[in-house]
């Protein structure tokens, strides 16, 4: 083999390696995009995974802070779109322990903004304009877990979406009216009753009124138990005929 034959192979193997080397560098370098030109290929488009969660739950909840209280308090954080505080059924009484959403799981402000959770940050050069993008449930907990407020440190959680129950804001706009048990207990106990109501009332506290006097007995206590009045129905002085 030749001179001219070994130049030429070795001519060969340079150019077959630097077009090796700027195929790879090629391929490393094309998810990002060239500062002046320049094949590249577009960036896959990635889903925003920052968390959309809006629901709040807030536990350990003071006397007086309610859903009016609640929703002037929260209401600085950003537009509430609703408030659902769990109630007892019979007597109206907070629970301590309440949910909140907002109507928008992020919020827009012009800077200055008195909080320092900066989550997403754009700006515009054609407009000169800078926005500062909150997540307002995780401000919120963030800002208010474990905060004292008559007494009760408040317990600010975050629910995410997928836990979100469908029947979570069941009845939340319906205004809630206690019931009155003392009048309805009072109207129980002055019904007018039938003759066999009576005779059934009468007959229960009778045999209630033995099972005391035995025990008395087994006990060695010598008592004797007056005798109940009214066990007897009297007989009607005046008859009384139906027209």
């Amino acid at each position: 083999m030749g001179m001219k034959a070994k130049k030429s192979m070795m001519k060969k193997a340079k150019k077959g390696s630097s077009q090796l080397t700027a195929s790879v560098r090629k391929e490393e370098a094309a998810d990002f995009l060239p500062l002046a030109g320049g094949p590249a290929r577009k960036l896959p488009i990635v889903e925003n995974s920052e968390n959309k969660a809006s629901v709040l739950y807030i536990g350990r909840i003071p006397h007086g802070f309610y859903e009016n209280e609640m929703e002037a308090f929260f209401k600085q954080f950003g537009e509430i779109k609703r408030i659902r505080i769990a109630r007892n059924r019979k007597t109206g009484k907070s629970k301590h322990f309440g949910f909140l959403e907002f109507a928008s799981p992020e919020v827009e402000h012009n800077p200055p903004y008195i909080f320092n959770y900066i989550f997403l940050f754009i700006s515009w050069k054609t407009e000169d304009i800078i926005f500062f993008y909150l997540q307002v449930a995780k401000i919120v907990a963030e800002t208010m877990h474990n905060y004292l407020l008559f007494e009760h440190l408040l317990q600010v959680q975050i629910i995410p979406p997928e836990r979100v129950h469908p029947k979570l804001w069941k009845g939340v706009n319906r205004f809630y009216k206690p019931s009155d048990w003392v009048q309805i207990e009072r109207k129980r106990q002055n019904k007018e009753r039938t003759f066999e109501e009576h005779r059934k009332l009468v007959d229960g506290i009778l045999k209630r009124d033995q099972k005391r006097r035995k025990k008395i007995e087994a006990a060695g206590i010598d008592y004797e138990c007056p005798e109940i009045v009214g066990s007897n129905e009297p007989a009607p002085k005046k008859i009384r005929f139906e027209d």
